[in-house]
């Protein structure tokens, strides 16, 4: 797999493509995440987690923005309470794999006369409108949102600009905000950032993910709640918004060099994928039962997130 191949697998949007050629041909270059400080790290995270790992693979120096202050003006709780998740959340994000990386603490980087400059300077060029639009995918309680919700655009910009990276990725809901930074930033002097989208995972049940319904598998779930939680999760015949045959493409094709689901002879015996299409196409010609497909999801998450279970005890 080249390094192209690599930064691309499992997105949705490059922007731009030619853009990323460009770059990944360069010998030093810089890409980012952020991440608002949460309980509970989950396979909706994992989903940019294994990008950044991809991109330092293709020759990505990588950032991870512990993003405390953005959690705080995103009404996730007080100061005091995310800046003691942020912690907790670098060292999940460390057994997933993001090692030798930066992190970085928003507050460490958002509190300085130069960063708050020239969130007051994006202030005047961004409307009130535009603002919200971006806030739309990614804002708490949008009915009513505060004046707070519209600075945490601006703030992102920001982070991209005094990060000094070429490149941000995030969940194809960042987009707006991506868009709103490769627009402003040109205007005081900043490139515009290459923007790397990943899909939005369904829950287990199908349906948006969500902490509040529980319909996702966090990487401190014990073996016996992920196998619980595999067995009833929803897995129809159709290929489309399945949520463990995505389960498969993101999280475990991409960590796993091959897949066995292991039957017994009178089901059709043992069978090993070496890739991700692979066990698509024979779960769509129904060759593997949906309640097979499952147990081998939740035997496969297991292997995965057994490391991190370790790491953060």
């Amino acid at each position: 797999m080249d390094s192209y191949e690599r930064a691309t697998r499992n997105t949705v949007e490059i922007v731009t493509d030619d853009e990323l050629r460009s770059l990944l041909s360069q010998p030093a270059k810089k890409v980012y995440a952020g991440y608002e400080p949460s309980g509970e790290i989950h396979l909706g995270h994992l989903v940019t987690v294994n990008k950044l790992v991809d991109l330092q693979a293709a020759g990505f120096d990588v950032v991870v923005l512990l993003a405390d202050l953005h959690a705080f003006l995103n009404r996730k709780g007080t100061m005091e309470q995310v800046r003691e998740l942020a912690d907790y959340n670098r060292r999940c994000f460390e057994g997933l794999g993001l090692k030798n990386v930066t992190y970085i603490l928003g507050s460490d980087l958002q509190l300085s006369r130069e960063y708050d400059l020239l969130v007051l300077q994006l202030s005047q060029q961004v409307t009130l409108n535009r603002a919200m639009r971006s806030m739309d995918e990614v804002g708490r309680q949008m009915d009513h949102p505060t004046v707070s919700q519209m600075i945490y655009p601006l703030m992102q910009a920001a982070d991209i600009a005094m990060l000094n990276v070429d490149a941000a990725v995030g969940g194809i809901d960042q987009r707006k905000i991506h868009m709103l930074a490769r627009e402003h930033l040109i205007n005081f002097g900043y490139p515009a950032p290459v923007c790397i989208h990943t899909p939005i995972l369904n829950g287990l049940d199908g349906k948006k993910m969500s902490s509040s319904q529980g319909n996702f598998i966090s990487v401190a779930d014990s073996e016996d709640e992920i196998q619980k939680k595999c067995q009833k999760a929803f897995c129809p015949p159709e290929i489309a918004e399945n949520p463990v045959l995505q389960i498969f493409q993101h999280h475990i094709f991409p960590r796993l060099p091959h897949v066995t689901v292991r039957r017994a002879e009178k089901f059709g015996g043992d069978r090993s994928f070496a890739r991700y299409g692979e066990i698509e196409q024979a779960y769509g010609n129904k060759e593997i039962h949906p309640l097979d497909l499952k147990k081998t999801c939740a035997d496969c998450l297991i292997e995965i997130l057994g490391p991190v279970r370790d790491y953060i005890r």
